[in-house]
């Protein structure tokens, strides 16, 4: 497994929109060199961040296609793959064309709230019919279960495809037991902003960034600093963000990163029901950060 290529900076990229609500694949595709011109590591394509939900199965494969093309192989991919059906996410797996795509990033079941043991055999079945590696997704905030670190631990010492975990609780003390406790080469990936360079001096990885689309060369810098232990020059950068992180997710993910992207022209801010844009207050907050920053 070549684990190093997810350790630095990813982002969970988002789907833009246009606003008649049609996916802007113009947009998408500015996005995409974005990233890839301001030093990102690696681009998570459909994750929770992308409203895949609410996305058709032509729309995601028409996603998938314009992102590989763009991309021409400059920066490895990750595919957003998960259910609460685990049948079905079998059936996925065996007819998913995996082209481009160098590993799956896969939530854990949402709304069954399965004990650790359904946890556990659903990412032993999961590993058992996929080929790509595996990174785990634990986010208790939208699932409603918690992986624990002994079953990640479990799982990460039974299936050499699970590579690593993009670990979103929020909790650094989760988060370090998972770095002491799992394999060496295992990785811990921070899939929260706010602490990712604490996870990074920690021992983590690096992220899945929500933030770090909009401001990509700052936040890689940021996650590099830490990755090298340079840790001043780290925390003068996260001090620096804090504040817009809070910023972006005051209204949800992702409305507040599609304000930042539509004040940097790259996309419009518009988002699919369920989901409302960040509100007028908090688009001229957003504004007033990345003037300042």
């Amino acid at each position: 497994m070549h684990n190093s290529k997810f350790t630095g900076t990813g982002v969970a990229l988002i789907t833009p929109f246009k606003s008649d609500l049609s996916v802007d694949y113009k947009a998408l595709e500015r996005l995409v060199n974005f990233q890839i011109d301001n030093d990102i590591d690696y681009i998570v394509v459909l994750g929770t961040t992308a409203e895949s939900a609410t996305l058709s199965d032509e729309e995601k494969e028409r996603v998938k296609q314009t992102i590989v093309e763009v991309n021409q192989n400059r920066v490895p991919l990750v595919l957003g793959l998960g259910s609460n059906n685990t049948q079905q996410l079998l059936a996925d797996i065996k007819s998913t064309k995996f082209d481009g795509f160098d590993a799956i990033l896969s939530v854990s079941p949402f709304y069954n709230k399965p004990t650790q043991e359904g946890i556990y055999q659903h990412f032993a079945s999961l590993a058992k019919v996929c080929d790509l590696p595996i990174i785990l997704y634990n986010v208790p905030g939208r699932t409603g279960s918690n992986i624990q670190p002994a079953t990640v631990v479990r799982l990460a010492n039974e299936f050499n495809q699970i590579i690593g975990i993009k670990e979103a609780a929020g909790d650094l003390e989760q988060a370090m037991t998972l770095i002491r406790d799992t394999p060496e080469d295992f990785l811990v990936i921070s899939g929260d902003d706010m602490i990712t360079l604490p996870m990074v001096l920690a021992g983590g990885a690096g992220v899945i960034s929500v933030m770090a689309e909009a401001f990509p060369k700052e936040f890689s810098a940021m996650v590099n600093y830490g990755l090298n232990r340079d840790v001043n020059k780290a925390f003068e950068l996260h001090y620096q963000f804090m504040h817009g992180i809070q910023l972006i997710f005051k209204e949800g993910n992702p409305a507040g990163i599609k304000a930042a992207f539509k004040h940097l022209d790259l996309a419009e801010a518009t988002v699919r029901l369920p989901l409302v844009e960040a509100s007028k207050q908090l688009k001229a907050e957003i504004k007033t950060f990345m003037a300042g920053l």
